[in-house]
């Protein structure tokens, strides 16, 4: 068990720490035994998680994820031994499922199980990359070495997921907003003139009918159509994200559309040379690291395509380069530089190189796919409202010119 203790020396000088101890009584003999006088003593328990209903499933942050393995890769450098290092971040951590986390490590430790095992009994914290990379690295006896990497992998995650958000926050922005007045203007202002309308008994142009009538359907139907609105796109989410027969479909729609496209295969590429070429670096068996790339990819067609690599071309002997070749999904220039890096014995290195090059590449797909998104949107939307508009004002128009 473990427990936090403030304590003063012969000197008087006020020590803290924390000590793995059977019980109370064993820690205060311990404390005794290094002429240290206990002021405060108190275990440090697991935080069992909160209760309750969730939509998300509880997880480490990626934050948190790069800030773990970072520090922890820092501590081990400067000769901080691990059960110390563990203690330290357990402080740095008041509660959530980062503490959890390490209180599980603490836990293993002490009772003679790998540092692995706490990744590994939670893939819904970490992906299969990070589990084998840390178990072949505390296998090879370079953790330290091992969680820099991961922390850097992390780090260049977290920083491609911020860009591919930033770039698409200001249409996200713009749809929603511009949904809002829509619904607005439908369910509030529409039926106050189509009243206006119906009292003069004058005949109104055909696309004024249908702007009144969907306002009209709307009003009377919007505490179903809001939740409507809310709830589908939630389902559509959970079906595409979770399913894999969803996730396959919405990359087959968003392949179909050109400057979409390009950005999904070179996002996928990125991770590839990426991943492939942290678990290579590592040690891993070349077979073994293509199919734990393949879970980690994040596209169907890739992952396919590099299990079909590692059971059908490698397992049967064939070259890295010859079996990307056999692979139409791979350009020309990914598979004839991995059997160049292939044959000079820097794999790993080739692949980084790639990976570097698709970052690049990728900042340049989301630059071009928002400039195309913005003035299509600006486009569709002032058709919608600009439509709406002229439908109400001609009517206006036409009774106001009776008179």
């Amino acid at each position: 068990m473990l427990f936090h203790f403030v304590a003063q020396d012969k000197q008087g000088r006020i020590k803290e720490g924390n000590i793995s101890q059977p019980n109370l009584q064993a820690t205060l003999d311990f404390l005794a035994s290094q002429n240290l006088k206990p002021i405060s003593v108190r275990p440090i328990a697991f935080e069992k998680a909160k209760k309750g209903i969730r939509i998300r499933k509880e997880s480490i942050s990626l934050t948190d994820k790069v800030f773990l393995t970072k520090y922890l890769s820092l501590m081990l450098k400067v000769g901080t031994d691990l059960f110390s290092a563990i203690d330290i971040l357990i402080e740095d951590f008041e509660s959530g499922p980062a503490r959890r986390f390490l209180l599980e490590i603490r836990s293993n430790l002490e009772k003679g199980q790998p540092f692995y095992l706490a990744f590994q009994n939670h893939p819904d914290y970490f992906s299969q990359v990070v589990i084998n990379l840390i178990k072949a690295g505390e296998s090879a006896g370079n953790l330290e070495k091992t969680l820099e990497q991961v922390s850097s992998d992390l780090e260049r995650e977290k920083e491609l997921s911020s860009k591919v958000k930033s770039a698409l926050i200001y249409p996200i922005i713009l749809v929603v907003a511009s949904f809002f007045m829509i619904i607005f203007l439908a369910t509030f202002a529409i039926p106050k003139l189509s009243e206006m309308f119906l009292s003069t008994g004058k005949e109104v142009p055909i696309y004024t009918k249908i702007v009144l009538g969907v306002g009209m359907f709307l009003n009377r139907y919007v505490f179903i159509i809001i939740p409507l609105i809310i709830g589908v796109p939630l389902i559509l989410y959970f079906y595409f994200s979770r399913n894999k027969k969803g996730r396959l479909y919405f990359n087959n729609l968003l392949e179909k559309i050109p400057v979409v496209k390009d950005l999904v295969s070179k996002m996928a590429l990125q991770r590839f040379a990426s991943v492939l070429g942290s678990l290579i670096k590592a040690g891993m068996p070349i077979i073994q690291a293509v199919e734990v790339t393949a879970q980690a990819v994040g596209n169907p067609k890739y992952e396919a395509s590099l299990n079909r690599i590692a059971k059908e071309y490698l397992g049967k002997g064939i070259s890295i380069g010859d079996s990307f070749k056999k692979e139409k999904i791979f350009p020309a220039v990914v598979s004839n530089l991995l059997a160049i890096g292939e044959k000079a014995g820097h794999t790993e290195e080739i692949l980084f190189t790639l990976s570097t090059f698709y970052e690049s590449e990728i900042d340049v797909a989301l630059k071009t796919l928002v400039s195309f998104i913005e003035p299509v949107l600006l486009v569709v939307i002032g058709v919608i409202v600009g439509g709406i508009a002229l439908s109400l004002i001609v009517p206006v128009y036409q009774l106001v010119g009776q008179f």
